[in-house]
């Protein structure tokens, strides 16, 4: 571990420090890894959603998105570069306001986060493969329940295995997902030449069921949202940076640009090449595979696709699971959830009880919505987990937006990125605003639900730890080392240590 931990109350008083991690990442290498952990599921999967909230406007929710993104990502900023450890919200939020309570609540809203995106990858998955294959299988079928159950299953015995990465596999998983939205964008521009594009419904607002306006947006960019998170887990590289005050902020910048202008104009080329009724129709496949398929009918590009997206959103499954079954063991690890869920298998040294728990929540949210949307009052049930992973990034985005402004009043000693106030201000009102049930439609309230769902288990289970140290063990749960929470958290294909 660095200096910088033990001088921040990590370290173990006399005991000789650890090595510090080796620093490798240059700009180049660093930009591949922040657009390759921003790239994934969510613009694969829930492009037609946004696209049916709003119509032909579908590329101005995820502007507004990369917006709010931005805000925020300016935040995160100054905190890696005032804290260069390997930690998150949990640790900052720690720092603010040393509430073991609330530190705990914004670990397991980061912990649900990437269980409800891999759920999310999943479906999406199962679609791709439907495509692919020409399966014909019908929405909410048991076909495709199977198909993203077995697959969920797959990455938990990956997982379980364990991983091996390397910044080669993250550059060739990057290159991979760009590819395919490279593809969209390049068929988009072919079908203008041909005259199979129609660029004026680009510029027509049409929201469902009548809703507002501003309804309507806001409700679009809550799902877009999606597509944008990622970057708060590349923060955690900074000590295999070079230089990180210097490299970081600007790579890190340049990255969700480039990535905002690559999702604005897929959202524009699909749009313009498939009806919105067709895109939001997921019986008409997934809407990508839709867009390349009327962009170039005559080339092979709309069996080729299905199999990239498939690979896009199983990269995203993984690394979201292995997030989330190293968050948890994290937590047992603690002490505030129980023991046995940090229990590690003797030969291939993985969490393996922590593996099963995430792996059988993701079940029950896939059962869910697979089902659901067979029904037309559930027809929207497929961007629910999309949806209800961007209402938990919200709220913990908004908590680290007001903790950056709490740890002004706590200097360090050492040269660091400093954000303007406002803006981490604005980043925290937006994110908040984003995260309210003023901005959602009536069917995605349910998003509440499930979040809310999530959380109670992991409050229910903390509480009865807290029962069991105090009459049993005499002990009181708290932290011992936030520091120390996501250290073990595995990084889109670079490994930390």
């Amino acid at each position: 571990m660095s200096q910088t931990i033990d001088e921040t109350g990590g370290g173990t008083g006399g005991a000789a420090p650890e090595p510090g991690l080796k620093r490798v990442m240059g700009r180049k290498l660093l930009l591949l890894f922040i657009v390759g952990d921003i790239l994934g599921t969510g613009v694969y999967a829930l492009t037609g959603q946004v696209a049916g909230e709003v119509g032909g406007a579908a590329w101005a929710p995820f502007l507004i998105a990369f917006v709010v993104a931005t805000l925020t990502a300016f935040s995160y900023l100054e905190l890696v570069t005032k804290y260069p450890q390997a930690a998150g919200a949990a640790l900052y939020t720690h720092k603010a306001f040393g509430i073991h309570f609330v530190t705990f609540i914004i670990a397991f809203m980061v912990m649900c986060s990437g269980i409800t995106s891999a759920s999310t990858a999943s479906n999406a998955f199962a679609g791709f493969l439907n495509d692919g294959f020409g399966l014909g299988l019908e929405p909410g079928g048991a076909g495709l329940l199977l198909i993203a159950l077995g697959f969920m299953t797959l990455v938990a015995l990956v997982n379980f295995r364990g991983v091996g990465e390397s910044v080669k596999a993250n550059v060739v998983l990057t290159i991979v997902e760009l590819s395919g939205l490279l593809m969209v964008i390049f068929v988009g521009m072919w079908g203008m030449t041909q005259g199979r594009a129609d660029f004026s419904r680009v510029v027509v607002f049409e929201s469902a069921d009548d809703k507002s306006v501003f309804l309507a947006v806001t409700a679009a960019t809550t799902l877009a949202f999606f597509a944008m998170v990622g970057f708060e887990d590349s923060v955690n590289m900074a000590e295999e940076c070079r230089d990180p005050v210097k490299d970081f902020p600007r790579t890190m910048l340049t990255g969700l640009s480039i990535t905002g202008l690559i999702y604005v104009l897929v959202a524009i080329t699909a749009v313009a090449l498939v009806p919105v009724g067709d895109l939001a129709d997921d019986s008409k496949g997934s809407a990508l595979t839709q867009v390349v398929a009327a962009g170039a009918p005559g080339l092979p590009f709309d069996t080729i696709f299905p199999f990239i997206g498939m690979f896009a959103v199983a990269n995203s499954a993984l690394i979201n699971m292995l997030m989330a079954s190293r968050l948890l063991y994290g937590l047992a690890h603690q002490g505030v959830l129980p023991r046995s869920f940090g229990k590690v298998h003797r030969t291939r040294k993985t969490p393996w009880v922590s593996i099963i728990v995430t792996t059988l929540i993701s079940f029950g949210l896939i059962i869910y919505v697979v089902r659901a949307s067979a029904t037309e009052a559930g027809s929207d049930a497929i961007s629910l987990l999309g949806g209800t992973t961007s209402l938990l990034l919200l709220t913990v985005f908004a908590v680290v937006n007001v903790a950056l402004l709490v740890l002004r009043r706590k200097p360090v000693h050492h040269e660091h990125f400093r954000t303007k106030t406002w803006i981490a201000a604005l980043g925290a009102v937006t994110c908040a605003f984003l995260a309210g049930p003023w901005a959602r439609s009536e069917a995605q309230q349910e998003q509440y639900v499930i979040a809310g769902g999530l959380l109670a288990v992991g409050l229910v289970l903390s509480f009865i730890t807290w029962l069991y140290n105090r009459t049993v063990k005499h002990q009181q749960i708290h932290f011992e080392h936030v520091e120390e929470l996501e250290e073990d958290k595995p990084q889109a294909g670079y490994p930390k240590r």
